[in-house]
């Protein structure tokens, strides 16, 4: 049965989810478990968009991401400035 994740997207990749009409935060369905690459995929992001997956506040490389029903997602693209980096909390990550 899905099971709701509530997706933020920050800098250009807000941008993305405007083109698109998407709402920011934006609800989706999922079934189960799913890899970051997985996510994307379904959302027909590509993975060289997205620097930092954060799962309910934690930083996490797309290919290491795990989401599931009920989580809380954001997505941060590439390139991200360095202030923002220390900011968003993912500074060590690149």
């Amino acid at each position: 049965m899905p099971a709701m994740i509530e997706l933020r997207a920050f800098m250009g990749l807000a941008d993305t989810f405007r083109e698109r009409n998407w709402d920011n935060p934006k609800t989706v369905a999922v079934t189960g478990e799913m890899t970051g690459e997985e996510f994307l995929a379904m959302l027909d992001l590509s993975p060289d968009a997205v620097e930092v997956f954060f799962v309910n506040g934690k930083a996490f490389t797309p290919d290491l991401a795990v989401v599931t029903g009920g989580d809380r997602v954001a997505l941060a693209p590439q390139g991200v400035p360095g202030p923002y980096r220390v900011l968003l909390g993912f500074k060590k990550m690149g």
